[in-house]
């Protein structure tokens, strides 16, 4: 059965996964700039977003939500974490009853601390709700290599249509119904890659670099497990792989970030340089707020905070985790 999809953003992500989709079904996508839009229909690019990369012809764009929502049997939402909830409330007298919305947004609300899905749940609620989630870098996958994603929901029949929804071509599609694990993984890792990337700018070498991530993840879990997540999810896909990758590639938003504050530069002139939001620094803040509210040690975290916050620098921060003494390995430090 051909499904109709809309998909609100046009950023890279959103873009890729709306390609991807294309593929096997009908896909509406909405965005704000009419020139985006514009270029999607008649030349089948985003330059904006995904320089050089050819869109399927099938993906069509507007810039009229009502347009993307109203026929949808599927919602996709693609948008920023902080503008997340005001676009639902848009998509709200538009959208029928029991459509399934996903999130790709790897971010968390600052003002509530809370994920997409919950938010999804509280300005929808009775839509089925999910999250596609993984190491998915957007231009390695229109250049047509290998990845793979997560899709999780609590409804095993719907997650098991939609994993078929989105696999396309060399992209795979694993199923997951842990969603509070699987999206937390997406969230907290751009903090850790934050950390790895203000490492990297120092020149600190592979060692660093592994250390950082391990122990990242070490803190990523803690955390995770204790909101609700399962330990097993952040040795996945939505948590190592989704680490690695974002931690390692010159892809990686969060890295980069990382990257100019080791070199010296302030957060506010490296954000105002970057086209796409990075959402490590717009969520860190609710990630320290639920880290206390847990009572969940998060010293790498803690640092990235700190330096994105502007009461320290990248170069103190890093002195501070060389200061450390460290204890068993099990233990928070």
């Amino acid at each position: 059965m051909q499904l109709n999809v809309g998909l609100l953003g046009g950023g890279s992500w959103g873009t890729t996964v709306a390609s991807l989709v294309a593929r096997n079904t009908g896909v509406k996508l909405w965005a704000r700039d009419a020139d985006t839009v514009a270029q999607i229909n008649r030349e089948h690019r985003n330059e904006k977003y995904l320089p050089g990369a050819k869109l399927p012809d099938a993906l069509t764009a507007t810039t009229d939500i009502a347009d993307a929502v109203s026929i949808a049997d599927v919602l996709i939402m693609g948008i920023p974490s902080q503008g997340f909830r005001s676009v639902l409330e848009q998509v709200k007298p538009h959208l029928r009853a029991w459509v399934p919305v996903i999130s790709l947004t790897k971010g968390l609300e600052l003002d509530t601390r809370k994920r997409m899905t919950e938010i999804i749940k509280e300005v929808l609620p009775g839509h089925p709700v999910g999250v596609l989630t993984g190491p998915n870098l957007a231009r390695e996958i229109m250049a047509g290599q290998a990845a793979a994603g997560v899709i999780a929901m609590e409804d095993e029949i719907i997650v098991q249509e939609l994993q078929e929804l989105f696999r396309s071509g060399l992209f795979r599609v694993y199923t997951n119904d842990d969603v509070i694990g699987c999206e937390l993984g997406g969230v907290l890792k751009n903090i850790i890659a934050i950390a790895v990337g203000m490492g990297d700018g120092q020149g600190a070498g592979d060692n660093t670099r592994s250390a950082l991530i391990t122990r990242g993840l070490a803190e990523v879990t803690r955390l995770g497990v204790a909101m609700g997540g399962c330990a097993e999810t952040f040795a996945g896909l939505a948590g190592m792989g989704d680490m690695i990758a974002t931690c390692t590639s010159p892809q990686s938003r969060n890295r980069h970030v990382g990257v100019e504050l080791g070199k010296g530069r302030h957060i506010d002139e490296i954000i105002e340089g970057m086209v796409m939001v990075a959402e490590g620094v717009k969520s860190a803040p609710a990630v320290m707020a639920l880290a206390e509210e847990h009572g969940i040690s998060m010293p790498i975290a803690s640092d990235v905070f700190r330096v994105v916050s502007g009461e320290s620098t990248a170069r103190q921060a890093f002195r501070g985790l060389l200061r450390v003494i460290p204890g068993a390995e099990s233990e928070p430090g």
